[in-house]
């Protein structure tokens, strides 16, 4: 019972608090960006070297340490572009105007350069475990960024609930890239490889029989799991964001610090602060 219930309970955990944690990074004040960025470069440098010393691994510890070296990496990826140094070449609005593919193009331009970072992991992680037998680690990172790439497709096509709200100021010019639309064609089939990706590492975990495997393939069924979740997320009115609101607080926090006082006496304009709490928005889908 231990062999399966901890790795669940563990995966959870990481899942639950990494995704907060860059949340509440991102709403500090734009000076501590940097630390944060650097704090999180060291993070990932130690988990490459995690990956490579746990490629050969096949202890159940050495299944643990290369699942949640990956997720770091991965939370570097998200952290960079959520902080907004790895978004797109382009960060503008979408022009109203576009339509079908060049309304892609323009998306993926807005997005490209975080795309290649990830592909650029994918590809680091790959390399680091190639000679080795514990593959769980690059299997985690390969799950995690397809299971975020059909996310982001089916943000893009249109669903009922969109990410708006984890979106920083910064950043904020992507929900124009965004469609609000009761289906889209691509979301059946998402989430029916999503269900079947789950069940067959669930029927994995079964099959295993030593506790390296059973380990590795029960933390890889728990990210399927939760993938799944995420696309479920996406269409169901739930106010999944309240798990995070503890991350998101450091964003009411900035917002709520007094104003410089002006110099000289000026008309009221709107306030074009950005994006609204968990509270004023629809369920947003996971970031981590």
């Amino acid at each position: 019972m231990v062999t399966i219930g901890l790795p669940i309970v563990a995966t959870l955990i990481a899942w639950w608090f990494s995704t907060g944690a860059i949340l509440y990074l991102d709403g500090l004040p734009k000076a501590t960006f940097r630390w944060s960025m650097a704090g999180g470069t060291l993070a990932l440098l130690a988990a490459l070297w995690g990956l490579d010393v746990t490629a050969s691994d096949t202890s159940v510890a050495g299944a643990y340490l290369a699942v949640f070296c990956a997720l770091v990496v991965w939370g570097w990826n998200e952290l960079a572009f959520l902080l907004g140094y790895v978004a797109g070449s382009t960060r503008e609005p979408c022009d109203p105007t576009l339509r079908g593919w060049p309304r892609f193009a323009a998306a993926t331009r807005a997005i490209l350069h975080h795309e290649l970072a990830l592909l650029a992991s994918l590809a680091l992680v790959a390399l680091l475990t190639a000679d080795g037998a514990n593959r769980f680690g690059l299997a985690t990172f390969a799950l995690l960024f397809a299971m975020r790439l059909s996310t982001k497709l089916n943000i893009f096509l249109g669903v009922p609930n969109t990410t708006v709200e984890f979106l920083p100021d910064h950043l904020a010019y992507l929900k124009s890239y965004f469609r609000h639309r009761a289906m889209n064609l691509l979301f059946p089939l998402s989430v029916t490889a999503a269900t079947l990706m789950s069940a067959w590492l669930v029927h994995s975990v079964v099959r295993a029989s030593d506790p390296f495997a059973v380990t590795g393939f029960v933390l890889l069924a728990t990210f399927a799991v939760l993938g799944l979740l995420e696309h479920w997320f996406l269409v169901l009115p739930l106010p999944i964001a309240e798990l995070w609101a503890w991350g998101l607080r450091s964003r009411d926090e900035a917002g709520s610090e007094p104003a410089a006082p002006a110099t000289r006496p000026s008309l009221p304009v709107p306030s074009t602060t950005g994006l609204a709490t968990p509270r004023a928005v629809p369920p947003p889908t996971l970031v981590a």
